[in-house]
């Protein structure tokens, strides 16, 4: 994996509906960046080129083993955008993944490892608190640190 996104800022969007980018993660957002629907409630993900194409490539293979149903490949390509990030590191969210995600003004930023998550700050403070907890469970059955 190439550099893993880490971490929690608290941005907000500009009046056109665009994010900059956290300092740290501008630079792996040089050239296009995809924004796609989250599994999670109040969230859409932003994902590098190499890190969206691993992702989907996942998914097709979770079609072919009948893991998933191949609507959810076949939603993958209409739910998601391409951007580019522009000089100041702003990144423009439709309104359409705006509404998706109930972002308004105040958004956090966090980091996943794999991608970057954008989520509305009220569903976020709904979801962290168990985060902690999942961490610790996933350690204790051997699935990290």
């Amino acid at each position: 994996m190439a550099m893993a996104f880490v971490g929690t800022h608290e941005h907000s969007l500009d009046v056109k509906g665009r994010l900059v980018l956290p300092a740290k993660f501008r630079s792996h957002f040089s050239g296009d960046a995809y924004l796609t629907i989250s599994e999670y409630v109040g969230c859409i993900a932003l994902w590098t080129p190499e890190g969206f194409d691993a992702m989907a490539a996942r998914m097709k293979e979770q079609v072919r083993n009948r893991e998933v149903e191949a609507q959810a490949y076949r939603a993958l390509g209409p739910s998601s955008e391409l951007v580019r990030p522009d000089a100041q590191g702003r990144v423009m969210i439709s309104e359409r993944l705006r509404q998706h995600a109930s972002l308004e003004h105040a958004v956090v930023v966090c980091g996943a490892l794999d991608r970057i998550e954008i989520w509305n700050p009220t569903s976020w403070a709904l979801v962290a608190p168990g985060l902690n907890q999942s961490l610790a469970d996933a350690v204790l059955k051997g699935g990290g640190i």
